[in-house]
């Protein structure tokens, strides 16, 4: 039975989101130093979760398959597996005196106020090759973890530059599931969409790389003279691996065996018992974030059966026909695309969610494929690097043991991109009669 949409579907988010801030934001005022932390997110979402199955219930959907549909969604749990198996890595990696081997082999010789832009362009670059955040950020936050540690640097402006460069491989990489699906909806070739989406995104990394390299005041970094290099080697493989193109799951498996074979060869005293210890401490460290992820797959299942997604889909599609220009399309895309991503917190199922209302706003409104993909999918992945209950700032704050919102404010790289994408869709470009005579006549 197919459900009509509803404004009221949407709800439970709300309710969710104002719980968790709102409870954060009080025990802050209140003078907690871990405001945020005095009622946990997978908490906050079981109000949340009781008014999506009551709402669903009342529309005639089925709320206990659905939220268990939801919660077992492929990618969902995917998503519990990374985030298990790195959290494993980073503890173990730790454990054995991994991270103290990196800084000890030429953190100290690289000049303080390139740290943050250096660790930015590594963190790109390996996502622009492996064509995922999640992956990225698994790989690069225990390195970047060990440079904060060693420079006296922020722990959030480390990782807010990290995750700045994973979101910006992400977007951009040909084999990124956000790509892929974005122009595959648009009708897009890869390579077209790829050249524009890389005349946006560039001037965006330059400037955050510059806002990097003037921001920090770190302390002249200190290292153990004591630690093995051969202990880097597990960080070494993994990245390589990773860049392979190789499975990350996999990646991180293999990387755990690797950091427990090298702590048992290399390190004084570490054994089996030890290594299983340690795996199940980075287990246990991402135990939250594991269930709010599993939590909030079984929302959005309620959600979207409910016809949350399809009525906010229909609302901004209406407001695009009523005014006619690129500009107006543009920033419809634009709005249905990011509103898509907070109320799902998953860039790619945003895209797919939206795809085929953006694409019949860019037909309407003159836009040519590769643009209307080009602007789909950076405004899935500006709010998706920024949301503090998504997926990557939750790994992210996991590994640095940091809050989510703090975390937030640091991935400057997501902050100017949007700005930088809307002064490119604000600003006229020349032949855009042209490409709107094209986009609205493929076939001339």
């Amino acid at each position: 039975m197919e459900t009509r949409p509803s404004a009221l579907a949407l709800t439970p988010l709300l309710l969710f989101l104002a719980l968790f801030f709102g409870a954060g934001l009080y025990f802050t005022l209140q003078g907690e130093d871990m405001g945020f932390y005095q009622l946990r997110a997978p908490v906050a979402i079981l109000p949340a979760l009781a008014l999506a199955a009551w709402i669903a219930h009342c529309r005639g959907v089925k709320p206990g398959e659905t939220l268990l549909r939801g919660m077992g969604d492929p990618n969902i749990m995917t998503m519990c597996l990374i985030f298990m198996l790195a959290g494993a890595f980073a503890y173990v990696s730790q454990a054995i005196g991994a991270v103290d081997a990196v800084v000890s082999l030429g953190i100290g010789a690289v000049p303080a106020g390139l740290l943050l832009p250096g660790l930015f362009v590594v963190a790109a670059l390996i996502s622009l090759a492996i064509g995922t955040s999640m992956g990225t950020v698994a790989a690069v936050v225990p390195i970047a973890l060990g440079v904060a540690d060693a420079a006296g640097l922020d722990r959030a402006l480390v990782v807010g530059a990290v995750l700045g460069g994973a979101m910006f491989g992400d977007n951009l990489s040909v084999i990124s599931d956000t790509t892929i699906a974005a122009t595959r909806s648009q009708g897009a070739e890869m390579r077209d969409k790829f050249r524009e989406n890389f005349r946006i995104a560039l001037p965006a990394a330059l400037a955050t790389m510059l806002l990097l390299a003037f921001l920090g005041d770190p302390a002249p970094v200190t290292t153990d003279e004591a630690a093995s290099p051969w202990l880097v080697l597990p960080y070494v493989l993994v990245l390589a691996l990773a860049l392979s193109g190789l499975d990350v799951l996999l990646v991180l498996g293999i990387g755990i065996a690797l950091a427990g074979g090298f702590g048992l060869a290399l390190s004084p005293g570490y054994s089996l018992v030890h290594f299983a210890g340690d795996i199940w401490t980075g287990f246990e460290g991402m135990t939250e974030i594991l269930l709010l992820s599993l939590l909030i797959g079984g929302l959005g299942a309620l959600m979207k059966a409910a016809g949350g997604l399809e009525w906010l889909a229909q609302v901004i599609a209406r407001f695009a026909r009523g005014r006619q220009g690129r500009r107006t399309g543009e920033f419809s895309i634009a709005a249905l695309s990011a509103t898509a991503d907070v109320f799902t917190a998953n860039n790619t199922v945003a895209i797919l969610v939206s795809g085929d209302v953006a694409r019949d706003i860019a037909q309407r409104h003159g836009i040519s494929p590769r643009r209307a993909a080009s602007v789909l999918d950076i405004f899935a992945c500006v709010p998706q690097g920024l949301l503090p209950y998504g997926a990557q700032i939750l790994l992210a704050a996991g590994l640095a043991s940091v809050s989510p919102l703090a975390l937030s404010g640091t991935v400057f790289y997501c902050w100017i991109l949007a700005l930088v994408t809307i002064g490119f869709i604000a600003w006229p470009r020349r032949g855009e009669a042209a490409e709107a005579a094209l986009a609205a006549d493929p076939g001339a």
